[in-house]
């Protein structure tokens, strides 16, 4: 190619705005992130902007359409008695689900953390990841089917003698039922389950910032494990604690599949928003529904952001 040639293709329009960002880098950090910037603005912020203002619009009586007119009726609406149990019991099961997760995996974390090298390191990560492969709705129809009446844990119980323990266990009210396919518990445990390496991860990762250093220094100043756990370990591992809540409460507080599937007729949020999206056409209230976990979650990260738990994610 000759030398003119050249010195065109060079100072094309293509190499001009080369140039151009190079003399300005932050132009081109502009650049690179206007794309995912606008489909987050667009899609995401305008979807929930759209959801905030049909939550201030209300359903007639009559004609069963929406009112377009702004009013406070149908939040009136989502605090009957009815609508707030909803509300209640899912945050109920959202903060039972991650008080349970988090005494479960502070342990495992704590090995992977501490005690876990090479091969083992590698288990640990192949165990807490491996159930996150595998299909979300196979996973909860196989615990659907390990808690049914004639289910697998049922039968363990009937061979170790203890099937009176379970008839016990699901007379209870609330958390029980005619088995624990269909019973608060076992929402609650699937729930547990299939969030839990949400908790995990970030529990680990947060152990792992602790100095081996301040543990041995608590010893030898005459504190026992219970109380180096108590006031050095578990306030340095806090963040990774709060975290991993962020995860498994949002996530449970959320979720519609799960009730669904496993549980009892109760319904929880996503099961409201469900219903009255779809079946009942009371978009406003479905919206209304919508907004409360937005709410719940946005303060909840407000106050974890305040205790530095962003820098465990």
């Amino acid at each position: 190619m000759s030398g003119p040639a050249l010195d065109t293709a060079r100072h094309g329009p293509l190499a001009a705005l080369s140039d151009r960002l190079w003399r300005h880098p932050r132009g081109a950090v502009l650049l690179l992130l206007a794309p995912p910037a606008l489909w987050l603005g667009i899609v995401y912020l305008g979807s929930l902007f759209a959801l905030l203002v049909h939550s201030f619009f209300s359903i007639d009586e009559f004609s069963g359409l929406i009112r377009y007119q702004l009013t406070l009726k149908t939040y009136r609406e989502l605090l009957t008695p009815a609508n707030l149990d909803i509300i209640q019991r899912t945050v109920v099961m959202a903060a039972a689900v991650t008080v349970a997760a988090a005494i479960v995996a502070f342990p495992i974390a704590y090995f992977a953390a501490r005690h876990a090298r090479g091969r083992w390191k590698a288990v640990f990560y192949l165990g807490v990841m491996l159930p996150l492969w595998s299909s979300y709705l196979v996973k909860v129809y196989s615990w659907k089917l390990i808690l049914a009446k004639e289910g697998i844990l049922n039968w363990l119980f009937d061979r170790l003698g203890l099937g009176w323990l379970m008839e016990a266990y699901l007379a209870l009210p609330l958390v029980g039922g005619n088995s624990l396919s269909v019973s608060w518990t076992g929402t609650f445990l699937v729930f547990l389950y299939v969030w839990l390496p949400f908790m995990v991860l970030p529990i680990q990762a947060a152990l792992e910032r602790v100095p081996q250093s301040l543990m041995e220094a608590s010893g030898d100043l005459g504190a026992t494990p219970a109380q180096t756990f108590r006031h050095v370990l578990l306030p340095l591992a806090l963040p990774g604690v709060i975290a991993g809540s962020i995860f498994t409460f949002s996530l449970t507080l959320g979720d519609y599949i799960i009730p669904q599937i496993v549980g009892s007729s109760r319904r929880f949020i996503g099961q409201a928003v469900y219903a009255y999206q779809g079946t009942a056409g009371n978009i406003p209230l479905a919206a209304a529904f919508a907004v409360v976990p937005i709410v719940i979650m946005g303060l909840y990260l407000w106050m974890a952001k305040r205790r530095g738990a962003f820098d465990a994610l």
